[in-house]
């Protein structure tokens, strides 16, 4: 196991403070396997995952509250060091002239979204420390896309193997607009290729007729923006969205 979340929200009477219980995970982690373990703590899943990444993988153990947003967050650079923000993104941005997420905090929402759609909205509302994804499975009133990133263990140089994963991605991201009776019009496919190829990738949305959480359906139009975009590179990060959410009963 890389990493997972875990929502303490409650326990306080049974073991104390959060920060205790970490701790004490972290403790019994190095006394039953021998392995250092660091963790992130925050007020949502966004802020625990950028104090892990950015602040406790130094120290152990970080805590992040909204506070912390303009002192921590806000000065961070290279933009690829926020979740959720690959080469292309990061490149997009810099054309814009931003190039620290409080920079992209002070953008205008309307800029960002008529640049980068759905997306666009949740970049403002990250670097705001603001997220409003669940530990479960999202609400339908405020869900308004589903996705899923991946950085690969290694370079995939094979083609069939990047679409046995862009695959497996589409059944998880249509599984869970299924599970909540919804179907997707947008869908992004982002590719992102080995340092080892100068990096760089791109991303493509495509909206279709009609809705769907069908994931052969979904996988086929990933599989025409990668035939159209694909270059060869060896890949080594895959992203992908599904927007533009209708019920779907």
């Amino acid at each position: 196991m890389d990493e997972s979340f875990i929502d303490l929200t409650g326990t306080e009477k049974l073991w104390g403070p959060p920060e205790n219980t970490i701790k004490e995970i972290q403790k019994e982690i190095l006394e039953t396997l021998q392995l250092h373990s660091t963790a992130g703590m925050g007020p949502n899943i966004l802020m625990a995952k950028l104090a892990l990444d950015l602040d406790a993988k130094k120290t152990g153990f970080a805590k992040w509250t909204y506070e912390d947003v303009q002192t921590k967050l806000w000065p961070v650079t290279p933009l690829t060091e926020m979740w959720g923000i690959g080469r292309g993104i990061e490149k997009t941005l810099n054309n814009m002239g931003i190039f620290s997420l409080g920079q992209l905090a002070r953008t205008p929402l309307e800029l960002l979204e008529d640049k980068f759609g759905v997306m666009g909205n949740q970049l403002f509302h990250h670097a705001h420390g603001v997220d409003l994804s669940d530990m479960g499975s999202p609400t339908v009133e405020r869900q308004i896309s589903y996705g899923k990133s991946q950085i690969l263990m290694r370079d995939y140089n094979k083609v069939d193997e990047v679409k046995s994963v862009i695959l497996e991605m589409c059944e998880d991201v249509a599984k869970r607009a299924r599970d909540t009776f919804q179907a997707a019009r947008t869908i992004l496919l982002g590719i992102g290729y080995s340092k080892d190829a100068f990096g760089g990738g791109f991303q493509r949305a495509r909206t279709i007729h009609d809705a769907t959480n069908d994931t052969m359906k979904i996988y086929n139009v990933c599989l025409d923006s990668l035939k159209e975009n694909y270059n060869r590179n060896p890949v080594r990060q895959i992203s992908i969205s599904i927007t533009k959410l209708e019920i779907r009963r």
